[in-house]
């Protein structure tokens, strides 16, 4: 039976718990099978269609976003899904339990989450080690942040931190700027905080591709909730200071299109449907004030094969997949690389 009509069934299945129940089940499952013969239970076959983009060849377009494995457990169970590249994280130097629960909800009405996780992570060296076992040969962002109680002005040192321990494990690192659910983090979007931080990124990433010779990609991820100045001040910032590219975008703090739902004014950041038209518009506005000097991966309610293409004629090189992917199944994954 093709998972179009298995997915809706066990879908309708996992969405009567407790979503970071099923969340944590999901994981634990799937770093089991791993490459094990229950793992044909979710392979997909998704055609080779290569993307070049920040010196790297990404097998296919479609990506998974970070935050779904945020301890990279699971590379190779979602690669098997058809992915064509992997992103791992957030993670911080230190392991950290997040912020309290329930923070994690569903908006099905309008095919949106909420959530307000905080980074809950099991530390930078698990992550690694993860990595390390997999084995993985593929495409793996790992998507770097800073540890809660770590003072805003320190916050480029648990950045360092983190990219001189995955360095080498990683096809791309990209440096998260942009949730919601770490006090103060958004406020190194902006000025001098921002150009400070990209700077060092800059000579550490100079640093570390000297030392393991050979050269990672940095990105770094935006949010939607910024003026068209705020935009173009990010732009700039990337260019000057040589980023190689951006992902756009995180989620939001927006509630117009979701107030009226039950969870919808629940703290945290928004994601999925709603947040469709918002991430594109900033992708368009981003790569105009980029002018072609680096790339984006566009992110952000990408539910549907016309979601994507929108995403890509707004400007984005590649995409990724969260909400969409639970909400939709893996046949999305198969969908949208077959239509582009």
């Amino acid at each position: 039976m093709r998972s179009t009509v298995l997915y809706p069934l066990i879908r309708k299945v996992l969405f009567q718990f407790d979503p970071e129940l099923i969340h944590d089940v999901t994981i634990k499952s799937l770093k089991t099978m791993g490459g094990a013969p229950l793992s044909l239970m979710y392979k997909n076959r998704v055609p080779s269609k290569p993307v070049e983009m920040m010196g790297i060849t990404f097998p296919n377009p479609v990506g998974l976003a970070a935050g779904l494995d945020k301890n990279g457990e699971c590379v190779n169970a979602f690669t098997g899904m058809g992915f064509g590249f992997v992103e791992v994280g957030t993670v911080t130097p230190r392991p950290q339990p997040g912020n309290e629960t329930p923070r994690l909800f569903r908006l099905k009405e309008a095919n949106g989450i909420i959530n307000r996780m905080g980074f809950n992570n099991k530390g930078v060296d698990y992550l690694v080690d993860q990595i390390r076992k997999a084995k993985f040969d593929g495409v793996v962002g790992i998507n770097i942040g800073k540890n809660k109680d770590t003072p805003e002005e320190n916050a480029k040192d648990d950045y360092i931190t983190c990219m001189r321990k995955v360095y080498k494990h990683a096809t791309y690192i990209t440096i998260n700027i942009s949730s919601p659910n770490t006090p103060g983090l958004r406020s190194l979007q902006y000025g001098e905080a921002l150009d400070e931080l990209l700077s060092a990124i800059k000579a550490e990433q100079k640093l570390l591709a000297e030392q393991h010779g050979s050269y990672v990609p940095v990105a770094v991820k935006i949010a939607p909730d910024l003026t068209e100045e705020e935009i173009l001040d990010i732009a700039q910032c990337l260019i000057k200071n040589e980023i190689d590219g951006v992902i756009a975008t995180n989620t939001t703090l927006a509630r117009d299109k979701v107030a009226h739902l039950e969870h919808g004014n629940e703290m945290g950041g928004l994601s999925g449907k709603p947040l469709t038209q918002k991430s594109t518009e900033v992708i368009k506005l981003l790569s105009k004030a980029l002018d072609g000097k680096l790339p984006i991966m566009g992110v952000g309610g990408i539910h549907s094969v016309e979601d994507a293409k929108e995403k890509l004629a707004a400007g984005a090189t590649v995409v990724q997949l969260y909400s969409g992917f639970i909400y939709e199944g893996p046949d999305l994954i198969r969908d949208i690389v077959k239509a582009l």
